[in-house]
């Protein structure tokens, strides 16, 4: 029988705006009652999934892939189309201020988190509660740096390894 358009199969939930709209639930609850903006989210969510980067960071939710530090610059799109999400299902909150568009959570953003029981989810909180935590006091112009500085270096260790198998003794 074939399938009409209403009974297609559901779409990957892996690296979709459903993805990262609940990550950024965790860490805008972590973060209450601070607003943020793209920029900070986006910096936020690849600490929030690869923590080991950092030193004495805790072990990383997402494995540790090649050139993993490109997901930095990359991921701005998917982030907003999540934060989208979220924002029409009222999960969070939207400003637009002078200085641009912020996030924050609101009291649905607790009710609804507080519904998800998973490991992973238990996992999430922890460390947005550490991303906060570590990173939630530094500036945006700080923590730009801090971004700036290491991402050229998160991920490389494959190629280093990589080079090594081709090197001819």
């Amino acid at each position: 029988m074939a399938q009409t358009s209403e009974h297609k199969p559901a779409g990957r939930p892996f690296n979709s705006p459903l993805e990262y709209g609940l990550r950024m639930l965790f860490l805008l609850h972590a973060t209450a009652p601070k607003e943020a903006d793209l920029q900070r989210l986006i910096s936020y969510d690849y600490l929030l999934v690869h923590s080991n980067d950092v030193e004495k960071g805790p072990h990383s939710l997402h494995p540790a892939v090649p050139f993993r530090g490109a997901e930095w610059l990359v991921k701005r799109d998917m982030i907003r189309d999540g934060l989208d999400l979220m924002f029409s299902r009222e999960l969070l909150d939207k400003r637009f201020t002078p200085h641009g568009i912020t996030y924050a959570a609101n009291k649905l953003t607790k009710a609804f988190l507080s519904l998800l029981k998973s490991k992973y989810a238990r996992e999430l909180g922890a460390r947005s509660q550490w991303v906060s935590g570590r990173f939630g006091e530094l500036s945006d112009q700080a923590l730009g740096a801090f971004m700036s500085e290491n991402i050229g270096r998160w991920g490389t260790e494959f190629e280093r390894l990589t080079a090594l198998r081709e090197l001819e003794l």
